[in-house]
């Protein structure tokens, strides 16, 4: 069963995944750390990178893979997710910016990059931590609804709902935003050693019990996550407000051994 942690707050729920991913790293200095956008994960970017600075743990050798990037918008945009995880991830956490890897969005040589990405993983080993957020359909990455849960990295057709959603970016222009994007796959995705997915507020609740509590479906793909054999899904009251089990989660989680971690 994939383990649920609900946290008081967004910060607390942060500080959860910095000390996995702390460990992680003074464990394994040139671990591949798995890296998406959105404002879920923030405050557990902002948590590790607090935690990094306080106890000196050096980040030189840190290796990183971003989960999707926008189709067609110049790297230099500040909403591309190539900036995006820049001003995000490698310059508060001061990773090397040569290790840390966008799928290729531009339009010329797209109908490679999905393939090249995979193999680019593959070659560094894997990933070894991947952080998720999840968009209100249950969408990870920029899987939508009715992806394959067997799919690689590849471009997709983003819904109407996720060009609303991600409109807040985009000065809340719609038209600004592109219609189509790079992702890894559910597949790619499933094949990192250890998922965390992170969701805050009431908007999310729906999909998060679809989630952890719902049948594994296309129509739901963070569902997939059922199948991992270490994933782990840390919300607050609001997204958990859904969850029939939420009282055993939280009994399993304040009885849970110390040493076991997440």
């Amino acid at each position: 069963m994939t383990e649920v942690i609900i946290a008081k707050t967004e910060d607390e729920a942060g500080r959860i995944y910095a000390d996995c991913a702390a460990r992680l790293i003074q464990t394994k200095p040139d671990c591949v750390l798995g890296l998406a956008t959105g404002s879920s994960p923030l405050a557990a970017y902002r948590a590790l990178a607090a935690k990094v600075q306080d106890e000196g743990i050096d980040v030189l050798q840190v290796r990183g893979f971003a989960l999707d990037e926008y189709a067609g918008l110049d790297p230099a945009h500040p909403q591309s997710y190539r900036s995006t995880i820049e001003r995000t991830v490698v310059e508060p956490l001061g990773l090397d910016p040569a290790k840390v890897h966008v799928p290729n969005g531009d339009l010329k040589t797209i109908a490679e990059a999905g393939r090249q990405y995979d193999e680019a993983i593959k070659a560094a080993g894997g990933v070894d931590l991947q952080i998720l957020g999840i968009g209100t359909d249950g969408h990870i990455g920029f899987n939508e609804p009715g992806s394959s849960l067997a799919s690689g990295t590849r471009i997709k057709t983003l819904t109407e709902q996720t060009r609303i959603d991600n409109a807040r970016f985009f000065d809340g222009d719609i038209n600004q935003v592109p219609t189509h994007c790079i992702t890894q796959g559910i597949g790619t995705i499933l094949k990192a050693r250890q998922l965390i997915l992170l969701a805050f507020g009431a908007g999310k609740a729906e999909a998060v019990a679809e989630t952890v509590e719902g049948g594994i479906s296309s129509f739901c793909p963070a569902s997939a996550l059922q199948l991992h054999p270490h994933a782990t899904v840390i919300i607050d009251e609001a997204a958990a407000s859904r969850l029939r089990n939420r009282d055993y989660y939280k009994w399993a989680y304040a009885n849970k051994p110390a040493w076991q971690g997440i």
